[in-house]
């Protein structure tokens, strides 16, 4: 493509193209059908353009046919839509009654998909009352007329828990005539969430059979290693998995983008946030259509604030950020103007990583790697969705996940895909949804059988608590308890929000934050970010959630530190490793944010330090550790090396590495390291779930803490600096100011990990 000469021609090009894959254009394979579609339907996908189904369209439309419960596994844009929806159609065709529910995880893709299902239905096959969404934003006065007309209800998870099933005897005809039910972006529903939303299937099933009714599940997810596995977890039911992908794709060159050092002797890069928003301009500029993926809330609107300074009008107001948080006035309305073309290009977080056609994106840039094989190829799968040629960037960061990837892209490339992890018999998910249950029927032992073995335990306990009562063998919900489904945030694991006002304004709401973040990003003095615009935390008032902002052009963002403490609850496996005795148990972590830095926002330079005084937050999760071979402690002592660094080293790049093995980000995943812990007596490494009850990363770290060494001890004796850097053994979120770090002494353990 012309771009990549034009960017290596600028002056400002400091040889950061470490590695480009050239993709080659594939030509499609089609299927065949075991007999025909209904002539109305086929007719209206020839007027469509569409006269053969791809490999896989063909497998799946006969497995539901057949009565299988499908998962169809395929990369981005390769028409997976068409899967679940020709066997909905076919059976709503058929059968007055049948009904169909559409999940899926945002309303912006839900949205997106009512358009394509109106433009397959409408008018020939059905009417447009008869396919709607039903979510949040769906207007009051419209939701009667959706319960009594739509054939198929295309919702979000969120709304299934909060709104449907709770009131499941408004939607009798729903549930009585429900044939399917459609999760798409079934590999997005993992960790804490993913959990949430296995038991709110569960639930689902149970409203069901109370009707009568018993509905075939079709899954469709980007590519994972365990597509089988995590349907049937989330679901709790056998599958068919089709994984064969029959469709064309037009050519890539997915360019590997390494910053360059600001400073060789310290292995310091330019921030990954400055280079995305260099090559966002730069594609702006050529006229390109673009998508920069950011990590957080925060990076996004730092982005977006850099190239908004970098262009010049008219350039710079077809520009915008896009993120949760906004209000649905402002998602909608940005969702428009890039539907519609009106924007030639968009800073956003994985809310549009999903199956969303954004039109005719030409690249994308995706700012540090996703946390996982399978994201990073949905994110660069935005572009390039037609036949032409197509761009994607894969920016490091500073740590040795990103940095290890640069120098071995081939792992990348030639990798499988990594699993999908929910554990939906976590207790402090599975309970509160036992309480969502009981206040839809009651309770009995046959339940059981759809919530699984913890079943019996988790009633009984709650039982005790007072919060269910036993009558005539079934649990029934305790008077006192008020519509327990609004006490549970199913996007994390925080009950309740803080809300952000705008004091200047009279006290505007301007977004909510979640509990479980908000010590990190609205605590007194944090500059916040929303749409490009700073503000001011003044005052966090706890007892009410509420944070306080003024509006502020203060030229730096904020950092906090904090200091974390872990005590071992139980030990619930253990076994040897290469000698060395490795556990895997329940902790108690106890996390208390002690201050933050001031860094500059074009030169990450650190201007100032400021402590707090805030309350700790304390939770109880799974954890994975293990002990020190007394051969490394022995030479790290010979050595003269810092034992305490050493560990610290060792555990900062063991859970930058992690990722490699669990579909997984880094900030879902925490760590404490101490040459001597309270509870063993002895030195100790902890890598833990960084969500209460555990989501099961740290069990697969226990799983294969072998491959895990191996690969933390590449990473580290790779990396070209001398004592330690962002990009092998510095974390970006420590507590503890990256102090101690002795990367010699690391090595060592590491290598005596290896050879016992």
């Amino acid at each position: 493509m012309a771009f990549i000469p034009h960017l290596i021609a600028l002056t400002s090009y400091k040889e950061q193209i470490v590695h480009i894959q050239h993709i080659k254009p594939r030509h499609a394979s089609f299927g065949k059908l075991d007999h025909p579609l209904a002539p109305a339907l086929q007719k209206r996908l020839e007027s469509l353009g569409i006269s053969a189904l791809y490999t896989h369209q063909a497998l799946a439309v006969n497995a539901a046919r057949a009565g299988k419960n499908v998962m169809v596994a395929t990369p981005s844009a390769s028409g997976k839509t068409l899967c679940y929806n020709l066997p909905v159609i076919e059976a709503i065709l058929k059968e007055k009654a049948s009904r169909a529910l559409y999940l899926f995880p945002t309303k912006a893709l839900a949205q997106d998909q009512l358009r394509g299902l109106k433009e397959l239905t409408y008018p020939d096959l059905m009417s447009l009352a008869n396919c709607a969404t039903f979510d949040g934003d769906t207007p009051q006065e419209e939701r009667a007329a959706i319960r009594r007309q739509a054939r198929i209800v295309l919702t979000n998870p969120d709304m299934l828990h909060l709104g449907i099933l709770p009131n499941h005897t408004s939607w009798s005809k729903l549930f009585r005539g429900l044939k399917y039910v459609v999760i798409d972006e079934a590999h997005s529903y993992r960790g804490v969430f993913g959990s949430h939303v296995a038991n709110i299937i569960r639930r689902l099933q149970r409203i069901c059979a109370f009707y009568g009714s018993t509905p075939q599940f079709i899954c469709c997810s980007a590519t994972i290693a365990n597509p089988g596995e995590h349907a049937e977890k989330l679901v709790g039911l056998p599958f068919t998995v089709i994984d064969e992908d029959g469709s064309s794709h037009g050519e890539k060159f997915f360019l590997f983008w390494n910053p360059p050092f600001v400073d060789e002797v310290k292995s310091v890069r330019r921030s990954p946030n400055t280079e995305a928003a260099f090559l966002f301009t730069e594609l702006i500029q050529q006229r390109v259509r673009s998508l920069v993926f950011a990590r957080s809330r925060k990076l996004t609107e730092l982005i977006y604030l850099y190239s908004r300074e970098q262009l010049h009008s008219p350039l710079s107001d077809q520009i915008k950020p896009y993120r949760a948080g906004y209000l649905p006035e402002d998602r909608r309305q940005i969702e428009r103007e890039l539907f519609g073309g009106e924007l030639l290009g968009v800073v956003a977080t994985t809310a549009l990583e999903l199956g969303i056609d954004v039109g005719d994106l030409e690249a994308t840039v995706l700012t540090g790697y996703p946390g996982s094989i399978a994201s990073t190829w949905q994110q660069a799968g935005r572009s390039g969705r037609r036949e032409g040629s197509s761009l994607s960037f894969l920016i490091a960061q500073d740590d040795p996940l990103d940095q290890y990837l640069m120098r071995h892209p081939e792992f990348f490339f030639e990798k499988n895909f990594e699993n999908a992890l929910i554990n939906p018999d976590n207790p402090h998910i599975l309970r509160p949804h036992l309480l969502c249950a009981a206040w839809e029927r009651p309770l009995s032992e046959a339940d059981a059988e759809i919530f699984g073995y913890g079943f019996m335990g988790e009633v009984i306990e709650l039982e005790q608590e007072g919060k269910l009562r036993k009558r005539d063998q079934c649990w029934y919900l305790s008077p006192a308890l008020r519509y327990p489904a609004q006490e549970i945030n199913i996007r994390s694991a925080s009950k309740e929000n803080y809300a952000l006002v705008d004091i200047s304004q009279g006290y505007e709401l301007i977004e909510t934050i979640e509990d479980s973040v908000a010590f990190f990003q609205i605590h007194p003095g944090a500059i916040y970010l929303h749409q490009g615009e700073s503000y001011l935390i003044t005052d966090l008032d706890l007892e009410n959630r509420t944070a306080l902002g003024l509006p502020t052009d203060l030229p730096y963002y904020t950092q906090t530190k904090e200091i974390t403490e872990i005590r071992i609850i139980s030990v619930n496996k253990k076994k040897e490793c290469s000698g060395v005795k490795v556990y895997f148990g329940d902790v108690d972590v106890s996390t208390t944010v002690v201050g933050f830095k001031k860094k500059m926002q074009f030169t990450e330079e650190v201007i100032g330090e400021e402590p707090l005084d805030l309350p700790p937050k304390r939770f109880f999760t799974q954890s994975f550790w293990f002990d020190l071979p007394q051969s490394a402690i022995d030479k790290i002592t010979h050595a003269r090396r810092d034992l305490a660094g050493g560990l610290h080293a060792a555990e900062h790049a063991a859970i930058g590495i992690l990722p490699l093995f669990a579909l997984c980000d880094r900030n879902d995943i925490g760590g404490v390291s101490t040459p001597l812990h309270s509870d063993t007596g002895k030195a100790q490494i902890f890598i833990y779930d960084a969500y209460p009850g555990g989501i099961g990363i740290a069990e697969k770290g226990y799983e294969m803490v072998a491959e895990l060494w191996g690969a933390t001890l590449k990473a580290i004796e790779e990396c070209p600096c001398k004592g330690g850097c962002p990009g092998c053994v510095q974390s970006p979120k420590c507590g503890n100011n990256n102090e101690p770090l002795d990367k010699e002494a690391a090595v060592i353990l590491l290598r005596e990990l290896q050879q016992l």
